[in-house]
């Protein structure tokens, strides 16, 4: 306990997201598995730990930092046929292979796509930060373009924006908004405040409608760059780091300063005279200047 009588230490989840290990969720449930071990013990949810204590992580020693890193945050167009996970039996390619290389960090999806939609997918690599965004209390809002194959009745607009019932439940649109097209293929803007798997395309599917083609193209503040071609990534700019950690209800945290250190002036080259005093010992001077003068 420490002197005002709160205990001591972080809660390890928090330690372990704002590492960039994974979001609070994710370590949750490893630590909920026995991935997780303090001090050689197995951990349990809400311990709290210090930085002299030993944390491993599937055995591998993990540092208790008590700094928090510089948080990146990156923009990535995904496209089409790209899964967000780690790893897939079938070997189909993830967007950690397409993301920039880390040391000491890893990259959290804040949100995921499906394999067949495209769009905005935000990256970051503080946990704390990924898991208020994706936590459903903040019922933060999506927006996506879809393109639909059919006609679409103001009946049906309707029953979509007062709510239909899906297999796990309730959903609706908070608001859709007609985009145009030509022919069989039509085009909406439709915003939800809720990433359940494949929740847009069931929506549309419960009143008949197919969706050919998906794209988030929002996420809260953030939006998807215009001309941004699929498979690019860009980091926020510390303007945007600072809407988006404002947005979450988060302080942005403070990078620290470096020292720069004022270069030394060289010698000046416009006066031999001084140059070869320093150059030059009294003996070595003289005769140089007489050589010079001969």
């Amino acid at each position: 306990m420490s002197d005002h009588g709160s205990p001591a230490g972080e809660k390890l989840q928090k330690v372990l997201a704002r590492a960039g290990l994974g979001s609070r969720r994710q370590i949750e449930g490893w630590i909920a598995a026995g991935r997780v071990t303090v001090d050689g013990n197995p951990a349990t949810l809400g311990v709290r730990v210090t930085p002299a204590q030993a944390i491993r992580v599937d055995g591998r020693t993990v540092l208790a930092r008590v700094r928090q890193p510089r948080p990146r945050v990156l923009i990535y167009h995904k496209p089409e046929g790209e899964i967000c996970t780690r790893s897939d039996p079938q070997g189909r390619t993830t967007v950690f292979e397409k993301l920039p290389t880390l040391r000491g960090a890893r990259w959290i999806p804040i949100g995921r796509l499906d394999y067949n939609t495209s769009g905005l997918l935000l990256c970051t690599t503080d946990g704390e930060l990924a898991n208020r965004l994706m936590h459903p209390s903040q019922a933060i809002e999506r927006e996506y373009a879809v393109r639909v194959l059919g006609k679409v009745s103001e009946e049906m607009i309707t029953r979509l924006k007062t709510g239909v019932v899906l297999e796990d439940g309730p959903g609706h649109f908070d608001s859709i908004v007609d985009a145009g097209g030509a022919g069989a293929n039509h085009w909406y803007h439709v915003v939800l405040k809720e990433g359940r798997n494949r929740e847009v395309r069931r929506l549309w599917d419960s009143v008949s409608v197919k969706v050919s083609r998906l794209i988030r193209i929002r996420f809260g503040p953030i939006r998807l760059p215009p001309h941004f071609h699929t498979g690019r990534s860009v980091e926020l700019d510390d303007k945007a780091m600072a809407v988006l950690y404002g947005f979450a209800g988060l302080k942005l945290p403070s990078i620290p300063e470096r020292k720069i250190h004022a270069k030394r002036k060289p010698p000046r080259q416009d006066n031999k005279r001084r140059s070869a005093k320093k150059l030059y010992p009294d003996s070595v001077r003289k005769r140089r200047r007489i050589t010079v003068q001969r």
